[in-house]
């Protein structure tokens, strides 16, 4: 039994470079496109996808229910899996977050696992909540699932489960929209 794990399609946020967080933005036409070829590509792979799990996130759950009519699986959002909630940095570009929030952006680049934005939360956190959730799904569950989640996500589970440096998240798992990642049952580990 295997997870995929899927990023969401693009927003119009996605498309202006904005952080979206916790900002439950919902997809934009090219993310409802982006929907559907992550369905074909499934198919077009011969991958078995027995049930779709998301994020309550809008636009997570919308990647999840087209995907979901395409396969003609069921699909269910579940809280516990959102995007990392970087607080008052949301809404902004990295560039206008550098500028805005030097000093506490630093602090945080450099020790992002742990480190936590101004009213956000860390990567380690965002661990905390999503860990036990695929660890409920991945003892539930007896044949292969697709769960549509977020990129730091995503990001923060490769980096925990290949015990990479956060730091180099981004350089190491940086995820398209739309795109799928393979994880084998056994890999999501109690933190």
């Amino acid at each position: 039994m295997a997870i995929y794990l899927a990023r969401h399609g693009e927003t119009d946020w996605n498309l202006k470079g904005l952080i979206q967080g916790h900002t439950d933005i919902p997809l934009n036409e090219t993310g409802k496109q982006q929907a559907y070829e992550l369905a074909a590509a499934i198919k077009d792979k011969g991958i078995s996808i027995n049930r779709i799990y998301s994020s309550d996130m809008k636009r997570a759950r919308e990647t999840a229910e087209i995907v979901a009519k395409e396969l003609l699986v069921e699909a269910q959002a579940l809280k516990g899996i959102q995007e990392v909630n970087l607080g008052r940095w949301e809404g902004h570009t990295w560039k206008q977050v550098r500028e805005l929030f030097p000093d506490e952006y630093r602090v945080w680049y450099e020790n992002r696992r742990y480190e936590v934005p101004p009213e956000g939360e860390s990567y380690e956190q965002v661990l905390q909540r999503v860990v036990p959730v695929l660890s409920g799904i991945a003892l539930k569950e007896d044949e292969n699932v697709l769960v549509v989640v977020h990129s730091a996500v995503i990001m923060s589970l490769l980096s925990y489960v290949y015990d990479k440096p956060f730091e180099e998240m981004s350089r190491n798992f940086r995820t398209k929209n739309g795109e799928i990642t393979e994880l084998e049952k056994s890999m999501i580990k109690p933190l």
